[in-house]
């Protein structure tokens, strides 16, 4: 390269940099001066688009479902009902050939964990609020599928003494999180389907929480760990909502009653009225108890509360103040909802993480509270909206549920609960899930939202009007003002 040529390349370089540093600043200016032509005498400014993290908009159906679809479509590739070899690897058709290697097949989710109880339970509702019997077959076809093989793997146990850990929580439960989410799901189901054949299931996991869960004196459910005489909250969940279907299922008076005692005796010791929370931990003899708001433990809570109003008589002598207590949890987790529509792994601690599964369960339950009557659709109407919209940015592409806390013990110090990680494979996100997307459908069924003034408001007729709508006329013949 000459010299002279040199020189004139740095002379292009030079110019060129000086063109675009001058449009850059003319671009500012033109930015600048169109910023300053808007004001608020020439602007609705109040129309200007919001700078919202997630969709705030109005839901429709067919949005929701794909939601769920793409879900279900991840679950059902992951979730097989098989038995393998584990030495070969093999897949065992002839069940008489189940001998001590044999065990289910490990997919990315056990079949018979509390967690798939609560996925259970979300498939059903989804299929009853869509029609789409691919979510009942779904459940159907794995229920068979443990009961048919529950005589084989309880020989094995009898004969060898072992048996897979998958189908030990079905034939030997030794804990809450063994029975009664699992219990509470195929009781629904052996009410839809008499044939599915899961009442032996059924009676074992009701002896275990009868007969054999480890109680306090007065009878309240309790865990002998990481204190002796502990209450979890998380056990609502794991034992009362059973106790409520086998009312149900067996007509049984008993079983009710004792589902209403178990919820009062939790909530006399638990549960916080001036913040209409619950406390995650109880510690029998302990002069101070650790009082951290766990999301997704008022969530268990919440959702015990939900289910066992809709089972319990209307005419039992408790029903009443079932719902009293329902409506004051409900009002306590609605103010700690955080502006783009999750809530926080601890309630009440802004500055812990956002968190999945708990907003799914409160999204559920307070729609749930609406289409029963309970709660009123003007006020919780929009809260549970924007619980969803939140919700639908953690189903990715594939159909994972992201931001899902995993299994959490108590604690007596809030670092534990900040830092406890979150993982796609944390199965407790994706029975929420389906729940709450099943029961915003069945919402947007019976009401209407729409953006009024801006904002998502929830009416019992549609409205077409184009405008803010500050009474019962229709604006259908006016038009959105321009924007100058």
């Amino acid at each position: 390269m000459s010299f002279r040529y040199f020189i004139q390349l740095m002379k292009r370089i030079y110019l060129t940099l000086g063109i675009i540093t001058v449009l850059g600043v003319s671009s500012c200016q033109q930015a600048s001066q169109s910023v300053a032509s808007a004001n608020d005498t020439n602007t609705p400014l109040h129309l200007l688009t919001p700078d919202y993290s997630i969709p705030y908009k109005e839901w429709n159906i067919t949005e929701i479902k794909q939601c769920l679809d793409r879900i279900f479509s991840y679950l059902d590739q992951t979730t097989p009902p098989r038995v393998i070899d584990r030495k070969s690897g093999k897949e065992i058709t002839d069940y008489t050939q189940i001998n001590q290697y044999s065990q289910l097949e490990r997919g990315n989710f056990r079949l018979a964990s509390y967690e798939w109880g609560v996925t259970y339970s979300g498939m059903m509702e989804v299929a009853h609020a869509t029609s789409d019997s691919k979510y009942q077959e779904y459940v159907s076809k794995r229920f068979r599928f443990l009961s048919e093989m529950v005589p084989y793997f309880s020989r094995l146990t009898q004969e060898y003494n072992v048996v897979d850990g998958q189908m030990r929580q079905i034939i030997q439960p030794s804990t809450l999180d063994d029975a009664g989410a699992m219990c509470t799901a195929m009781i629904k189901m052996q009410r839809i389907l008499p044939d599915l054949n899961c009442k032996s299931i059924i009676n074992n996991y009701m002896d275990f929480i009868e007969h054999k869960e480890y109680r306090l004196q007065d009878g309240t459910f309790a865990r002998m760990r990481p204190q002796a005489n502990t209450l979890w909250l998380d056990d609502m969940y794991m034992g009362i909502p059973a106790l409520a279907q086998m009312g149900i299922y067996t007509g049984e008076k008993h079983y009710f009653d004792e589902a209403v005692r178990q919820i009062l005796q939790f909530s006399k010791r638990m549960f916080v009225e001036e913040k209409g929370l619950y406390m995650h931990g109880w510690v029998e003899g302990a002069s101070t108890h650790p009082t951290f708001h766990w999301g997704r433990a008022n969530g268990w809570a919440l959702l015990t509360l939900t289910e066992v109003l809709e089972a319990l008589p209307q005419e039992h002598t408790e029903w009443k103040n079932i719902l009293k207590l329902y409506k004051a949890h409900v009002a306590g987790i609605a103010a700690c909802q955080s502006g783009n529509g999750f809530w926080h792994q601890l309630l009440d601690r802004n500055d812990s993480y956002l968190e999945t599964s708990a907003t799914a369960i409160y999204v559920y339950c307070i729609a749930r509270g609406i289409n029963n009557g309970w709660l009123d659709a003007v006020s919780y109407g929009p809260v549970a909206q924007l619980g969803w919209s939140a919700i639908s940015t953690q189903i990715n592409e594939k159909g994972q549920v992201e931001n899902t806390c995993v299994g959490t013990g108590m604690a007596f110090d809030p670092a534990f609960y900040y830092h406890r990680p979150v993982n796609v494979y944390a199965a407790h996100g994706y029975g929420p899930v389906l729940l709450a997307g099943a029961e915003m459908i069945n919402l947007l069924n019976k009401y209407y939202p729409k953006m009024n003034d801006s904002a998502v408001q929830f009416y019992t007729t549609k409205q077409n009007a184009l405008r803010p709508i500050f009474g019962a006329v229709s604006y259908t013949h006016l038009t959105l003002p321009t924007i100058a």
